[in-house]
């Protein structure tokens, strides 16, 4: 599928320590749902932090918008931009979450803010004369804040760094309702990328995904293309040496096996018998992962 880019990434590079983020090309396509997967540590806050303008010590060539830099006139104010739980500093109220919003970008309505927070239930304790810091909101309401900060703004793409992960069922799927709404109104020219380590919590409202594991891209494209090239195998006998090549990854169970592989592999299963089908995005999404990590199962 033909795209263009919102972002455009070449050879971003930022070392701590022993990790080293490692991108050589970045592409995130304009109007769409991007799902930044991978574990924990695998570099995803660190890239959206880099993207959302956050930190700038970084290796690299960063595009917005057909060629403008993040620091050109008017590109902040077009990206809605949610980092980790220490975004907003704690001893904040939601009175100055507000005030400096309004003083940091043009088109924040104060009005709609209160409106959205209101809406999604963030509670009213942060605000008014009498106003607690918001170090006092549970993690769900605190992202809840955070969202309505950027939801208040006219933007033209969204990156937001784990935004399900704290919420609970409900306003997840509130969430995905949101950001299909966002895109929806934008005729093409509104784009949301954000991160999560659970896919299945947001697999409605992906189009294009990048999978990530230690600094690195690991698997990139749109869902409909990624679950073409993957196929679920299942099967209720040994498994050959061949078959065990060929897939991805495996589980074995006490009834037989379930695995994923390439589907241009299909031949070496179906003259097996064993029988296939498409597999769920979250299923594509651990396999890949399980064949690149570093975790290994305990002795317990």
């Amino acid at each position: 599928m033909k795209f263009n880019d919102v972002i455009t990434g070449k050879n971003i590079n930022k070392q701590f320590g022993k990790f080293e983020l490692d991108v050589p090309e970045l592409h995130i396509p304009e109007g769409f749902s991007t799902a930044l997967v991978g574990e924990n540590g695998a570099g995803k806050t660190t890239l959206l932090n880099i993207l959302g303008g956050s930190r700038r010590d970084n290796k690299g060539e960063i595009t917005y918008f057909d060629g403008k830099k993040i620091g050109d006139d008017g590109v902040l104010e077009r990206i809605g931009f949610t980092g980790t739980k220490n975004y907003l500093l704690p001893h904040w109220t939601g009175n100055q979450v507000r005030e400096l919003s309004e003083m940091l970008f043009d088109s924040f309505d104060k009005e709609k803010f209160d409106s959205i927070c209101k809406a999604i239930d963030v509670t009213d304790s942060i605000f008014g004369p009498t106003a607690k810091s918001i170090s006092k909101l549970s993690d769900g309401n605190l992202m809840k804040l955070m969202l309505a900060t950027v939801f208040a703004r006219k933007t033209d793409l969204l990156i937001l760094d784990e935004p399900a992960s704290p919420l609970d069922p409900l306003m997840r799927d509130m969430l995905c309702d949101i950001l299909r709404t966002y895109i929806a109104e934008g005729n093409g020219k509104r784009t949301v990328l954000f991160s999560t380590h659970n896919i299945s919590d947001m697999e409605d409202v992906t189009d294009y995904i990048i999978i990530m594991d230690n600094g690195k891209v690991l698997e990139e494209g749109f869902v409909t293309d990624i679950k073409e090239k993957y196929v679920l195998i299942k099967g209720d006998g040994e498994l050959s040496p061949e078959m065990s090549e060929a897939l991805v990854s495996v589980h074995k169970g006490k009834y037989g096996f379930e695995g994923i592989a390439l589907s241009e592999k299909l031949e070496v299963f179906t003259k097996s018998g064993v029988s296939y089908e498409t597999p769920g995005l979250y299923q594509i999404c651990v396999a890949i992962l399980k064949q690149n990590t570093r975790l290994e199962m305990p002795v317990i």
